[in-house]
């Protein structure tokens, strides 16, 4: 017997091997591993004089992303190729904590003279990774999903200016390569004007594409969730599950689909490749979106937050250093802690009672598998040896000959902010008329901010709302009163980082759940952000709508 041949061990017997075979490593073809597939894992083992647990390479098929078997160009060469492409939670080099990390296998099938022989060995090795990598995508409460859908077609917005200015380097970088690794056809479009993104995704045949996904910050969400809410037949189009790849200076909801996960809190390009991760995963799960009535009588939608005050003054103020990144926030926090104000007003809202989430047909992290009417996309490699961008919507292209559309990050005009379709309102009463007797009126009139979070994250390093889910139904509102000294505010801050604030027992913090609120601003001017981004300035109201929207969530 063969010294270096693979033993069954504990492991394996516990977890049957459902595939076994000898291949030479790619590249390096003097070694020689066995490689054995289980329902849950690959397993490798260099096949060695060395003890078997020191070579032997345990992934998770929980997380590959794909899996494609291929020949090379020499026909001289008889052999066929497996990759597997994995991106598991491995330790940082430099500093604690883990993060995704890619990682690939690819292995050199030479055991038969024929091609076509070993590229049907190979072509079975790639079936089997793909089915078993997609029974371990589980929902959160547990529920098995095992259905293989189609290969997925996903419309990429990104915005080149968001952020540092290097979303196209990081989608060349990262993200191209890991949905070409997954088989996701994808469609690049560079935005390249304010609003354009929302133009477009409300005139454009989504029967295209399973997916509209945003590399951005959060300010291109914002429009594309308003233009598919403006198209005549909203109803369907805001069900088109919408992904997020952070490359902004925020990246709130990025941070927040990250978090959902359970996983270490991680930031930048660890945050993208996670996210990244996650939407290769494909899973969906519904959303929270929020609607807003402004005192002109225009309405929008928001996904994220609602903001009045010192938050508000923060996120518009920092524009100005926005080329240092997620930095910005923290500076600008400083500059307004040195002028602190105080902003007068009226705030009410409409209590969540406490069965309220047992009241209505969503229950918190349900998620969707969907169908070929653009819910399921859980991700199937394609066999091919190449699995370029694809642009279906005008032409084909790769990264380098894409749509462009113009937009910059500023404040939206008026017109981004027409009149919606969609659902209709049902708790709340016009602005001039007087509040429903079931509401709360907040006796204070001084305050220094107000937040109505709908997601946990405000940032990648603030956790606004720790216990926030997607499709909770309900707005955690926060809001401060006047009084709180610099050195109290800068502590919940610093204490939001870690989702700390709310064990603070600052006694001028109040935080509640609600499911719809009203603000009258006393100052005739001020600043108001939805989702990071300027609305016109004076009183309005909100209601939410739960699980309105469809979230890629892993």
């Amino acid at each position: 017997m063969d010294p270096r041949r693979a033993e069954p061990d504990r492991y394996t017997s516990i977890n049957p091997v459902s595939l076994y075979g000898e291949f030479t490593v790619t590249g390096n073809r003097k070694v020689r591993c066995a490689v054995s597939l289980t329902e849950c894992d690959l397993i490798i083992q260099k096949l060695t004089s060395a003890p078997v647990g020191r070579n032997k390479v345990v992934l998770s098929l929980k997380d590959c992303v794909g899996c494609r078997a291929y020949r090379e160009d020499d026909n001289a060469d008889p052999a066929a190729y497996l990759a597997v492409y994995f991106y598991p939670l491995k330790r940082r080099w430099m500093s604690s904590g883990v993060s995704r990390q890619r990682a690939e296998q690819c292995f050199r099938l030479a055991a038969l003279q024929d091609p076509r022989a070993n590229l049907e060995e190979a072509e079975k090795w790639a079936r089997a990774v793909r089915e078993r990598s997609a029974r371990q995508r589980y929902l959160r409460d547990g529920v098995l999903m095992s259905e293989l859908s189609r290969p997925s077609r996903m419309m990429l917005l990104v915005n080149p200016q968001s952020g540092k200015g290097h979303a196209l380097t990081l989608y060349n970088n990262h993200i191209q390569r890991m949905l070409n690794e997954a088989g996701v056809t994808h469609t690049l479009v560079i935005t390249e004007r304010q609003n354009h993104a929302r133009e477009l995704v409300k005139e454009a045949d989504l029967s295209q594409w399973d997916a509209l996904v945003i590399m951005s910050g959060d300010g291109l969400l914002f429009e594309v969730i308003n233009g598919l809410l403006e198209r005549p037949d909203w109803e369907e189009a805001i069900r088109t599950p919408l992904g997020i790849l952070p490359s902004g200076s925020g990246n709130a909801l990025a941070a927040s689909v990250h978090h959902y996960t359970g996983a270490s809190p991680v930031s930048s390009e660890e945050l993208l490749v996670s996210c990244g991760f996650l939407l290769c995963q494909g899973l969906v799960a519904h959303m929270d979106l929020v609607s807003i009535h402004l005192s002109s009588g225009l309405r929008l939608f928001s996904f994220l937050s609602l903001a009045w005050g010192f938050v508000a003054d923060v996120d518009i103020e920092s524009e100005k250093y926005r080329h240092v990144g997620a930095a910005r926030f923290t500076v600008g926090t400083l500059v307004r802690l040195a002028c602190l104000r105080v902003y007068k007003g009226k705030l009410a809202y409409l209590p969540a009672t406490e069965d309220y989430s047992k009241e209505e047909g969503l229950g918190n992290n349900m998620k969707l598998h969907c169908n070929n009417q653009a819910s399921s996309l859980a991700a199937v490699s394609r066999p091919s040896r190449d699995s370029p961008c694809q642009n279906t919507f005008h032409n084909s292209c790769h990264s380098n000959n894409s749509l462009k559309v113009r937009r910059t990050e500023s404040t939206p005009s008026r017109s981004a902010t027409k009149p919606l379709a969609g659902p209709s309102d049902s708790l709340l009463l016009p602005l001039d008329q007087p509040l429903p007797s079931n509401w709360v009126v907040v006796p204070e009139e001084d305050f220094v901010l107000m937040l109505a979070m709908y997601q946990s994250h405000l940032a990648e390093d603030l956790m606004a709302a720790p216990d926030a889910t997607t499709d909770d139904g309900v707005i955690h509102l926060f809001y401060v009163r006047a009084g709180i000294s610099r050195t109290a505010l800068l502590r919940l801050f610093l204490a939001m980082e870690k989702g700390a604030h709310l064990s603070t027992n600052c006694q001028h913090l109040v935080h509640t759940k609600v499911r719809a609120l009203r603000l009258e601003p006393y100052s005739p001017k001020g600043i108001i952000t939805v989702d990071g981004e300027v609305v016109e300035y004076g009183p309005l109201q909100a209601e939410v709508h739960r699980g309105l929207g469809r979230l890629i969530s892993g």
